[in-house]
């Protein structure tokens, strides 16, 4: 998902395994992210794009003119059977999948309008009457929309709004409905009308007795001082550097559990397509019914919605509005709406970085391309021989001009006022970490980028991006994309290799179960991946005092215990210590973020593994009360007299794990008939004297005795031994 699909993948390693010895070495000690580049994009061939061009071909993002008819059917069904979200997912892919102003449409909007107001959403439920008039609804079927804006607006308490529709509806039944309906139909919608009425008298009188309705009680919080350091971040924190651990914060103040220390939201996002396999042929397959996130969630501010608005060239993006698809069109889309099975091939990372160069183009891209094509300053950043961390960070985006001079900032990323802001320049600065990555991984992003390159190089897609105006872009137009493919390709490869180390899952709380079940559960799942500049200066720890949440595309970090004046702001990168054990952890921690975690947690856990059980392993034989003491051990219940040396119940434990050792070998032997006359009696016996003095919820050994509990269920079941007659 966040890499290229696996058959990508397999073909790029197989073709690196088949590259020279010299050409592998070559791209193995090239100093710079542009070297490494230019090196893999002169190796990528016709052949190889054929081949990923077949694999993108398996994602069907265009739109179908035969799909709206059979979602909408498929819905119908959903709609009977009286699963009304089943039936407005449904009907939103026909939707996603019809052109704009044709009948496909307007007929997909009516119909989902009519499920969203049997699940009680009125106010959506208008939007799509109004998307389904504009896009061309046919005038026969006019009054039964107008009924259900009508009994939207009554329901809503917009009287005024009801009245004028009824009014309309009764002047188009008395010129046009008439003489196309039947009686009975008519009939029905007189009768369905005189109810309405009844229904706005009835709102009338009461709107005079009851009183306003009152206010929001509550407002999402923000933060209460912004920081003048580092924007979207609370004043109770400050940015540091230091030359070995880099960027950290810190706390200026003491920290009460719960308070707000940072609200972000993300500089770029981009939704996880989920479990979206590539199309077979056949045409069993070529419409899914299944739901992904894709269908229920904005492509853009990732809000959960069951009436998404397609993108009007592809049937893969949606949006919750009008405006995030606009905006999005603006941002990045028209550029990104034709590469849509591309994307999905090359996976979520690579579709960031594009994301993230496109946006660059609003910020200052003559100092960005400055950089890219400075020799000197990629080789500073990029150079494995690099030894001082600080004067790496300081060759980047924090570096200003001023009289044709450069002007290092104290801190990199920061400005020349020394700022943190949520901007581009930001995330440049975090590190690619180039000399850690292995070869093979770099060779794999590189090329992913050049044919990403070469796709946007061949389909011209550069003028559509030339004239786009919005009062919220920095400029009035949007710059052209650069000129030079490979400049923007270096970059790219820089934002694909910094995602391992930076990249933020997003997450949100899905329901599970059936609606009719009284308990339902929910789980934790991830809904997209998004680049936090100001989050990502946290640094990780095992056992963090800060947790974090998400609603759509706002990263809020809250501290989850007393966190002292100058304490470190610490995050989980998610191997935490409630979850895996110190040896899983490291392991994740290295292979991933390329550090050895040296975290309380981690110390604390590592030492009690070396040493061994210690006191608080034991409790009492007689109460069951914890030991106390050293290398004798006393009973923690002062009623009770009981004490051992620890020597001794250490000694016990150690035989409990030969006995483990001796049965686990026997049973993956198959010498059960030895394994149920010796080990287990003699493992049971450990077990009930260890049982007495181990508190099972503690310590090393607790899976060994799980283990030996699992084997004692599984062999007390075998047919006793037959006993051979004797002669």
């Amino acid at each position: 998902m966040d890499l290229p699909v696996d058959e990508w993948k397999s073909y790029l390693l197989q073709k690196w395994s088949l590259l020279p010895t010299s050409i592998q070495f070559t791209i193995s000690t090239a100093e710079t992210l542009r070297d490494i580049f230019l090196q893999s994009s002169s190796l990528l061939q016709p052949e190889d794009e054929m081949f990923l061009k077949r694999l993108s071909g398996g994602y069907l993002v265009d739109k179908d003119p035969e799909a709206p008819l059979f979602y909408r059917e498929e819905g119908n069904k959903k709609f009977q059977e009286k699963d009304y979200t089943g039936a407005a997912v449904l009907y939103s892919k026909g939707v996603s999948h019809s052109r704009p102003h044709t009948e496909d449409i307007s007929l997909c909007y009516a119909n989902r309008s009519a499920a969203l107001f049997h699940l009680g959403q009125y106010e959506t439920c208008l939007n799509d009457i109004i998307r389904a008039q504009l896009h061309g609804y046919p005038e026969r079927l006019q009054p039964k929309i107008m009924l259900r804006k009508a009994e939207c607006l009554v329901t809503l308490g917009r009287l005024q709004e009801a009245t004028q529709t009824i009014s309309d509806l009764e002047s188009i039944n008395n010129f046009t409905v008439k003489p196309t309906l039947v009686d009975s139909r008519f009939q029905i919608l007189q009768k369905n009308l005189c109810h309405l009425k009844m229904k706005i008298q009835e709102k009338k009188n009461l709107t005079e007795i009851l009183p306003a309705a009152l206010p929001k009680a509550f407002e999402d919080m923000d933060l209460r001082e912004e920081n003048e350091q580092i924007s979207s971040a609370s004043s109770s924190v400050t940015l540091c550097t230091d030359p070995l651990k880099g960027r950290y914060l810190i706390a200026t103040r003491d920290i009460l559990p719960g308070e707000l220390l940072v609200k972000e939201d993300a500089f770029v996002s981009v939704l996880n397509p989920g479990e979206m396999q590539p199309l077979h042929h056949g045409l069993e397959s070529k419409w899914r019914t299944r739901v992904t996130n894709g269908d229920l969630y904005c492509h853009r501010c990732l809000r959960h919605t069951l009436a998404t608005v397609p993108c009007d060239g592809c049937s893969y993006v949606k949006y919750c509005s009008q405006e995030c698809l606009q905006q999005a069109w603006e941002l990045y889309h028209s550029i990104e709406c034709s590469l849509g099975g591309l994307l999905l091939t090359l996976g979520v990372f690579c579709h960031i970085a594009l994301r993230l160069t496109l946006l660059a183009r609003f910020e200052d891209v003559g100092k960005i391309i400055r950089k890219l094509r400075d020799e000197t300053s990629l080789k500073d950043i990029c150079s494995p021989e690099s030894k001082n961390l600080v004067k790496i960070l300081n060759y980047d985006l924090g570096a200003n001009e001023e009289n044709g001079e450069i002007v290092q900032t104290p801190i990199p990323g920061c400005d020349i006022s020394g700022k943190y802001e949520n901007n581009y320049n930001a995330v440049f600065n975090l590190l690619p970490h180039t000399e850690n990555h292995s070869p093979e991984h770099k060779f794999l992003c590189a090329l992913s980028v050049s044919a990403l390159c070469r796709q946007l190089e061949a389909a011209s897609l550069r003028p559509l991006t030339t004239g786009l105006k919005s009062s919220k872009l920095k400029a009035a137009a949007a710059p052209e994309f650069c000129p030079d493919l490979d400049i923007w390709g270096v970059a790219m490869l820089r934002h694909m290799l910094q995602l391992q180390c930076n990249a933020q899952a997003i997450t949100t709380i899905q329901q599970t179960g059936s609606e009719e079940n009284i308990i339902t559960n929910s789980r934790q799942v991830r809904l997209a991946t998004g680049v936090f500049p100001v989050v990502s200066l946290l640094n990780h720890s095992c056992s963090p005092n800060t947790s974090i949440s998400f609603c759509s595309t706002v990263a809020t970090i809250r501290a989850s215990q007393q966190i002292g004046k100058g304490q470190e702001i610490l995050h989980c990168y998610g191997p935490h210590e409630s979850r895996m054990g110190v040896a899983k952890r490291q392991q994740k921690l290295r292979s991933q973020y390329f550090f050895d975690c040296n975290c309380p947690a981690c110390q604390t856990e590592a030492h009690r593994v070396a040493a061994g059980p210690r006191w608080e392993a034991f409790c009492c034989n007689r109460c069951r009360t914890p030991m106390q003491g050293d290398d004798m051990l006393s009973c923690g219940n002062r009623s009770c007299t009981e004490s051992i040396s620890r020597d001794h119940l250490v000694s016990q434990l150690q035989d409990l794990q030969q006995a483990v050792e001796m049965a686990r070998k026997l049973l993956r032997n198959g010498e059960l008939v030895h394994l149920f006359r010796f080990a287990v009696p003699e493992a049971l016996n450990t077990i009930q004297k260890a049982e007495k003095v181990l508190l099972v919820h503690y310590g090393p050994w607790n899976d060994e005795i799980q283990e030996l509990q699992k084997m004692k269920s599984c062999l007390i079941d075998l047919p006793p031994i037959p006993v051979r007659p004797s002669m």
